[in-house]
Order: C-alpha cells, then sequence, then structure tokens
C-alpha cells in the first residue's frame, strides 16, 4: 500500500479523537500507521529534504487542518483533542472529510485564503492539491534545481578541456581533497598515463592519494573505459579512482565498478552538476534567481 496523502487521513484521524481523550501525534500516527498497513519501509521514507518523514508530515498536516477548522483543539504542545463540532461531524458519517468539505467553515477558509496568499507569492500552485505544504515546497524547489543543473551541464559540456579540469579541481577541494587548490592545481592534468588525468591528495595531510580520470563525454560511458581506467590503477599499485563525465555511465559499467577490488567512484553529469550547486561551484545567487557563470 501507498502512503496516503493529508486528505486522506482527515477522516481515519478525526474518528482516531472521537474517545474524547487527549492524544499526542505520536499516538495518531502509530494508530493510523496500523489502520493503513504501512510497512516499515513507508514509514522511514522521508520527504526530499530528507529532514522529515513523509506519513508524519502528512498526519502533522491533516491535524493542522482539522484544527483550523474547528474539528480538533490542542490542549498542549504536540497534544490535541476532538472538539464538540469534530464529534458534530462523525455524526454526520461524511464520505470523506478534505478540504473542499472544510471548506464549509469560516475559519478555515480564513487560513486557506492567507496560506494561498503565501504560495502564490511565492508562486506555488496549491488548489486542493494532495501534497502537503513542505511537499509543495520542495517539489518546486526540486524543479528549480534540476533546471538549474541542466543549465549548469549544457554550460560544462561547452566547455574548453582547461576550464572543465578547473573546475573538476575546484570542485574536489571545496569538497575537502586535494590538500590547497595550489596542490590539486599543480597534481591534476599532468599524468596522461593509460587514462589517468590527474593524481589528487585524499585528505588535507596526503595521507592517500586518489587518481582521477575526467572526460567531456558525449555518448554514454560504458565498461570498457571503466576497465580500461583499473588497469591504469593497478600499473600505477593506486588503489582508489574517480571518473567523471559530462555524459552518463551504463549499466555494467556501474556493475563493473562496483565488484573490482580497486574502489572507483563513477561521478555522472546530473551528479557533477548536483554537487556544483551544494558546493556554489559554477553558479551565483542573484535577486531575479541564479547565474551560471562556468
Amino acid at each position: 500500500m501507498t502512503i496516503p496523502d493529508y486528505q486522506s487521513v482527515m477522516k481515519p484521524l478525526l474518528r482516531f479523537t472521537a474517545d474524547k481523550l487527549e492524544h499526542s501525534l505520536r499516538e495518531a500516527v502509530d494508530s493510523l500507521a496500523i489502520e493503513f498497513r504501512l510497512t516499515q519501509d513507508e514509514l522511514k521514507e522521508l520527504l526530499p529534504s530528507g529532514q522529515q518523514f513523509v506519513f508524519v508530515n502528512r498526519v502533522g498536516w491533516a491535524r493542522t487542518y482539522l484544527k483550523k477548522a474547528g474539528l480538533l483543539e490542542s490542549t498542549r504542545r504536540s497534544h490535541f483533542q476532538i472538539t464538540a463540532r469534530g464529534l458534530d461531524v462523525l455524526k454526520q458519517s461524511p464520505d470523506r472529510i478534505d478540504v473542499k468539505y472544510l471548506d464549509q467553515f469560516d475559519e478555515f477558509k480564513e487560513f486557506r485564503n492567507l496560506k494561498r496568499a503565501r504560495l502564490e507569492e511565492a508562486d506555488i500552485k496549491d488548489e486542493l492539491s494532495d501534497n502537503t505544504p513542505e511537499e509543495a515546497l520542495e517539489t518546486a524547489y526540486k524543479q528549480l534545481r534540476d533546471t538549474l543543473a541542466n543549465d549548469l551541464l549544457q554550460q560544462l559540456k561547452g566547455s574548453s578541456p582547461g576550464l572543465f579540469e578547473k573546475i573538476v579541481v575546484e570542485l574536489l577541494v571545496k569538497m575537502g581533497y586535494g590538500g590547497s587548490r595550489k596542490d590539486a592545481g599543480k597534481a591534476i592534468g599532468r599524468s596522461g598515463d593509460e587514462g589517468i588525468d590527474g593524481i589528487i591528495k585524499e585528505d588535507r595531510l596526503g595521507l592517500d592519494i586518489i587518481f582521477i580520470q575526467a572526460k567531456r563525454w558525449d555518448g554514454t560511458v560504458g565498461r570498457p573505459e571503466v576497465q580500461k581506467f583499473a588497469g591504469a590503477l593497478q600499473g600505477q599499485r593506486a588503489r582508489k579512482g574517480i571518473m567523471i563525465t559530462t555524459s552518463s555511465f551504463s549499466k555494467e559499467a556501474h556493475d563493473y565498478a562496483s565488484r573490482i577490488e580497486n574502489k572507483i567512484v563513477l561521478i555522472d553529469g546530473d551528479q557533477l552538476a548536483q554537487l556544483m550547486i551544494d558546493h556554489g561551484l559554477g553558479v551565483s545567487p542573484v535577486a531575479e534567481g541564479v547565474r551560471i557563470f562556468v
């Protein structure tokens, strides 16, 4: 069974409080998880931000909407109970309690109007959506981020080999590799030995080294290319390597890299662009959005 949306949770949540006792959000989540027969994997599913469990978020917003409509009331922090209006609604036994149903209550209409105005200001559509506000915000953010990553990747593909190497160096340094920028700059792009484009320190102390291959490929990188790189590592008696491409790796390439003794990390174009965004490389925030300057 899939995780129910927050509107589908409203009626079961109100029914859960029909005993007129005070309940905590944790109690409600546990009881409704059993009612909806959710698996442990479903209960552990996180929002894209990784900051909250999806089901907990949806139960929390179902509680908030029922409170705004006057069907539930807070008793103390994270605790609530049913109101007289909530009991009357249960007696009416509606087929479903959702946003449309709650719109009959003036308090809820006022809340909805304020919420709609805030989301419109952020250019996020909300009309009768099954997504909670956090999910709507995170979906919009992900769409913007994916568009930025795609634009950034196109810029990388059109860059010169020298600029691409500099970007790789800067990214690895920002991620904590290579010691200083001066050390990293000297190390990369100098080997040219059997597909090895550079060597960089694994940490600032230089306790280990990592061999790098960074190429602006257009087509999918297959297993043969990864095998060649693995052979080059063996020739250098190296244990660790990073392959970075502006395109993608085939399934066979990933399978091969996961089975060999040497540790080879494969970074495709999408991941490269996302890492650059994460570390503020090649992009700059401006008033109207984000500027790309690679």
